[in-house]
């Protein structure tokens, strides 16, 4: 009986002791990933100082290397995304949870889950080849027309037709989210007490003033949250924005202008970047660069969300 005690003991101890290990593993490997851009990006930074993050010149021959244009293509890209993907989301999160029969709303939901299983890089192919093309003839074309002569609005818009562009990337990557926010807004819309709904629709509210003045007033922090976590996702995609942004290291005020980020510069210049080169500790101190932005983005978003729902 004793021998039987002492045996479970030792099972339970190995089994706390690996379960700290696994814990202490995840430390371990954040560490070393911040531990290793911070060091080898600081010889970026020790060069230019602070004119790594105001110079948009990158320049591998002459060696002089600058994040801004990194930076706003990031930015800007991020931005649209976000500006497309919040809205169709929660039409498509509100449509699941108030208007759509309950006979077709499985399928639905599980066809705007699958879009989260195509690889990033099957989403790139697709936009390059298909969706490029008809931004250029019948988005770009029209708006810039239409548009260009209005100062300030018109330069957003102006420009040749261009198939790659940053407003192409923002698009595509606006599809890459889609399933993420939205399931993150169904989530915060079932969270919305029942009570609350049906007391609307029993003093007469239309569907569309409950959805105004019950649903989303309960829900917004969450899905403030919902939406820079998006951005958050959004910040850090690589292969496809490589496929359609352009790789042109310039800044440009019209969105249907080629650009660059540092996830697409990163991924297209690191294999060409020599062992201890500057262009390699610059590359790293853009990584570095993204992952404080990601991080105090998906810090700030999953504040909003958890106080929502505390």
């Amino acid at each position: 009986m004793a021998q039987s005690i002492r045996r479970g003991q030792v099972v339970d101890t190995v089994f706390h002791t690996a379960l700290w290990t696994c814990g202490g593993l995840v430390l371990v490997i954040l560490g070393t990933m911040i531990a290793l851009l911070a060091y080898d990006g600081w010889p970026a930074l020790r060069e230019f100082g602070f004119g790594f993050y105001t110079s948009a010149v990158w320049n591998p021959v002459t060696e002089k290397f600058g994040a801004l244009s990194m930076l706003y293509g990031t930015l800007v890209t991020s931005i649209i995304a976000v500006v497309i993907a919040v809205p169709v989301s929660f039409g498509i999160a509100f449509f699941l949870t108030e208007v759509c029969p309950q006979v077709v709303r499985k399928p639905i939901g599980v066809t705007i889950q699958l879009l989260a299983a195509v690889p990033s890089i099957i989403y790139g192919m697709w936009g390059a080849l298909i969706v490029a093309p008809l931004i250029a003839v019948y988005i770009q074309a029209p708006l810039s027309a239409a548009l260009s002569w209005i100062p300030f609005v018109g330069a957003v818009f102006e420009g040749p037709p261009q198939q790659f562009s940053v407003f192409t990337a923002g698009l595509i990557m606006a599809l890459m989210i889609l399933p993420f926010i939205t399931a993150m807004f169904v989530e915060t819309l079932e969270s919305v007490p029942q009570m609350l709904a049906e007391s609307a629709y029993g003093v007469g509210a239309t569907t569309w003033e409950v959805f105004r003045n019950v649903r989303i007033p309960y829900g917004r922090t969450a899905m403030v949250g919902a939406g820079m976590l998006g951005l958050g996702r959004a910040l850090g995609e690589t292969m496809a924005v490589t496929f359609v942004i352009g790789n042109a290291n310039r800044i440009s005020s019209s969105i249907f202008a080629p650009g660059s980020s540092i996830a697409s510069v990163i991924a297209s210049e690191f294999g060409e970047a020599e062992q201890g080169s500057l262009k390699l500790h610059s590359l790293l101190q853009l990584g570095f660069s993204l992952f404080i932005i990601s991080f105090i983005v998906l810090a700030i978003s999953r504040w909003l969300v958890r106080s929502r729902l505390d």
